[in-house]
């Protein structure tokens, strides 16, 4: 798996990205879901990564920094044709490691607290990530949880 910088221009991520946001339709209501769409991934605070195999676009993920010492966790994402292959705790792990390497003290992220989102927070809880307390500019909401990491 090699995972790289994406400039988010080609039409395997614009579809992944088209995915994630028309899978949360599913699961929170629109103003509960906080997942970013292309444009807005391409804002100067967020490094945007994605995870290949040869052609195969496995999935994403990227880094938003809040500030010097906080980085935030967005638009994480396997490819359906993927799954349960390793690429979220691949990725989550290579967001881990560019947050230490940036000098962050702390990675925090929001996700859905429906059932649906589950096998996140599970895998966010393996790493060490704990529920806390809405941060940056979220505020309290039923259908989301905050979890952060002190690095």
């Amino acid at each position: 798996m090699e995972i790289k910088i994406d400039n988010l221009t080609g039409p395997e991520i614009a579809e992944l990205i088209r995915e994630h946001l028309h899978g949360m339709t599913f699961n929170s209501p629109p103003e509960s879901i906080h997942a970013l769409n292309l444009e807005q991934l391409r804002r100067p605070e967020i490094t945007f990564w994605s995870a290949w195999e040869g052609q195969d676009l496995l999935g994403c993920g990227a880094l938003k920094e809040l500030d010097q010492q906080h980085g935030e966790i967005k638009s994480m994402r396997t490819s359906s044709q993927h799954l349960r292959k390793g690429v979220a705790k691949r990725m989550l792990q290579h967001i881990i490691d560019e947050a230490k390497r940036r000098g962050y003290q702390r990675l925090s992220l929001e996700t859905g607290s429906m059932a649906a989102f589950e096998p996140a927070k599970n895998l966010y809880a393996r790493f060490g990530f704990q529920y806390c307390e809405p941060f940056a500019d979220y505020i309290e909401d039923p259908n989301s949880v905050f979890m952060t990491l002190k690095i």
